[in-house]
């Protein structure tokens, strides 16, 4: 009967309890509800951003679009501009209601899992009091980070990102009306100086920014080259705005320029030049290699995530296909400058891109993805990496217009198809450049890719494997990888390293696969050519060395002549990694000719620096001098 009697004071002390720790717990369910309150504020405050943000290009897009139809309206017959506007409206309410769905999505797991986390936070107040608080805390601190402490380290990334001719890690070798050419040199300590240059041809809308992303945090795409000894070079455009030059630059122009380069490049290292295009810059490489403009300066050739042939582009294809046929026209991304020259824009090209896959990027999906990258750190202050605001940098404020000649190429590219005889739809200099001309200039071609790359899609980037053979490298990841993560020369698939392809079964054979780097790709290349350059001096060498033998036969040792061909003996013998410190000079007597695979015969040999003479002899005259 004991716990009938004990009942009803248990139940009061339980309600005493309760209602002591909700006297308690009042002032922190207040601060948890202001807390809240402005959390709010930022979360919409974030909406409205984004979305302005991502439609900044829309004025100058409305003004290209009334620039092209001024013609169109008039040569078209009023039935025409009807269904063509009809098409039109039909294609932008389609694109609308994407763009609203997939943001209504985003919204909605967003507001379930934090309505969940609130309620269970609610539920443990009466265990700890200071539950509610913490999570009201959190999500306060994360929407504030996300909308106001990001976009300020994305504007203070500036200096870290990308190249700074004026930092001293660069110096300027040539330039030309368009164009300069930057030496890169290294961040860290180079163990071999290497022989054999390359020169990197960055693209025009994204920029050569991207390819020096972080150098000081050991993430730069130029700077993987540079830090192994090899003597990098990359080409920056002038400011278009301010370079008639530039604005009107056609194709023609672009491969005279790196002829040019080229030429200054195996000028100053007496070697033939690695051409290395990264995206469009691949595409332009290319077609300047096939033009013969580059014929006896470039023997390589490597392009990343490069479109070779854009009509196998399948995403971008299929956006091309729902806009009506009036309105697939460069004019329509065309603005005009106050000097009288045209260009495209590059905000809308850009645009244009995010356009073909709002599912994923739209303003309102693009706002929860920051959000959830800042909630998912364990830590109660999230913290803003370097990566991720120079990632924003490049897509915010890197985009540059481009000439509408250079535009046109690439447009060709994505439109019309390489044929069956590997001639691609472009010219340059009136001549047709067809793929199968590589193979009969005997240049190895190295073709990287990316596995996950929703830009250029590896069909595109592959294209040329139809008619000729290439050494392909796949990366993981993104479009910007290789720039970005790969960069890292302790990654798993470091530009300088074989690696294996990520991401495949053990047992399957793609997992077998090595692939090499663009970075080993040209170490490899240096390796060979000094192999070659010695082999060739060693089979030369002893015709020479006898030749000079015979010059100064019966030479007194210390007489000028003498001396001279030791000099020559010198300079003639092959040199090996380890003797470039320390020199060694062949005494007078005969040279045999080293067989093939055989021993070298012995030779007598002495150090280059002077002999140690005895402290009891006194030094004569000329060893004074």
């Amino acid at each position: 009967m004991q716990n009938y009697f004990t009942a009803p004071y248990e139940i009061f002390n339980a309600a005493a309890s309760l209602m002591c720790k909700s006297m308690r717990a009042a002032p922190k369910l207040s601060r948890a509800a202001f807390a809240q309150t402005r959390a709010a504020q930022y979360y919409w405050s974030g909406i409205f951003r984004y979305t302005t943000t991502f439609m900044m290009p829309t004025t100058n897009a409305l003004s290209s679009f009334a620039n092209a139809e001024k013609e169109k309206l008039a040569a078209n017959s009023p039935a025409d501009n009807l269904r063509d506007y009809s098409q039109l409206s039909d294609m932008n309410m389609e694109l609308a209601a994407t763009s609203m769905a997939s943001g209504l999505k985003a919204m909605n797991s967003y507001f379930c899992d934090t309505v969940s986390k609130s309620f269970s936070a609610w539920l443990n107040t009466f265990e700890d009091e200071d539950c509610l608080c913490k999570f009201a805390d959190r999500l306060e601190e994360v929407l504030k980070v996300t909308v106001q402490e990001y976009p300020k380290a994305i504007d203070h990334i500036k200096t870290e990102f990308g190249i700074h001719p004026e930092s001293g890690g660069y110096k300027k070798v040539a330039e030309t009306e368009r164009f300069d050419l930057l030496q890169v040199l290294p961040t860290q300590k180079v163990t071999e100086s290497r022989n054999k240059p390359v020169v990197i041809i960055p693209p025009y809308v994204l920029g050569a920014n991207i390819l020096a992303f972080l150098p000081q945090e050991q993430k730069s795409y130029v700077h993987c080259y540079a830090n192994q000894g090899i003597p990098t070079y990359i080409r920056v455009i002038k400011d278009i705005d301010t370079t008639p030059a530039v604005q009107t630059m056609t194709g023609e122009d672009d491969a005279r320029d790196i002829r040019f380069f080229c030429e200054k490049v195996m000028g100053r290292h007496n070697t033939p030049v690695t051409l290395n295009g990264f995206c469009q810059g691949g595409y332009q490489s290319l077609v300047a290699l096939l033009s013969g403009e580059l014929d006896g300066l470039v023997d390589a050739l490597i392009t990343c995530v490069s479109p070779i042939d854009g009509s196998r582009s399948k995403s971008l294809v299929d956006y091309i296909k729902i806009i009506p046929n009036r309105f697939r026209d460069i004019k329509y991304s065309q603005k005009d400058l106050p000097d009288g020259n045209s260009v495209i824009d590059g905000p809308i090209l850009s645009w244009v891109h995010k356009l073909r896959k709002l599912e994923t990027e739209s303003p309102v999906v693009s706002f929860h993805r920051d959000i959830a990258m800042f909630d998912s750190q364990p830590n109660p202050q999230p913290k803003i990496s370097k990566t991720a605001a120079a990632i924003n940098y490049w897509l915010t404020h890197d985009q540059v217009d481009i000439p509408v000649n250079i535009a046109q190429m690439s447009f060709d590219s994505y439109s019309i198809p390489i044929d069956k005889e590997g001639n691609l739809p472009v010219t340059l200099f009136g001549r047709k450049l067809n793929l199968k001309r590589l193979p009969e200039m005997k240049v190895p071609w190295l073709i990287c890719v990316a596995e996950g790359d929703d830009l250029v899609d590896k069909e595109a980037a592959l294209a040329a494997l139809d008619y000729i053979d290439a050494e392909v490298c796949v990366f993981p990841k993104g479009h910007a990888a290789i720039a970005t993560s790969w960069s890292i020369p302790t990654s798993s698939c470091a530009l300088h390293t074989l690696f294996p392809r990520a991401g495949k079964p053990a047992e399957s054979s793609e997992a077998c696969k090595i692939f090499r780097g663009p970075v080993r790709f040209q170490i490899d290349l240096d390796t060979a050519m000094e192999a070659s350059r010695q082999s060739i001096e060693a089979e030369q060498a002893p015709k020479a060395v006898s030749e000079v033998r015979a010059a100064s036969a019966g030479a007194p040792a210390g007489d000028p002549a003498s001396v001279e061909r030791d000099r020559k003996l010198n300079a003639l013998l092959p040199v090996t990694a380890k003797e470039k410190k320390t020199r060694l000079v062949l005494l007078p007597g005969p040279v045999a000719a080293t067989p093939s695979g055989g021993k070298p015969a012995k030779k007598t040999q002495i150090n280059r620096t002077a002999p140690k003479r005895s402290a009891s002899r006194k030094p004569t005259s000329s060893e004074k001098k």
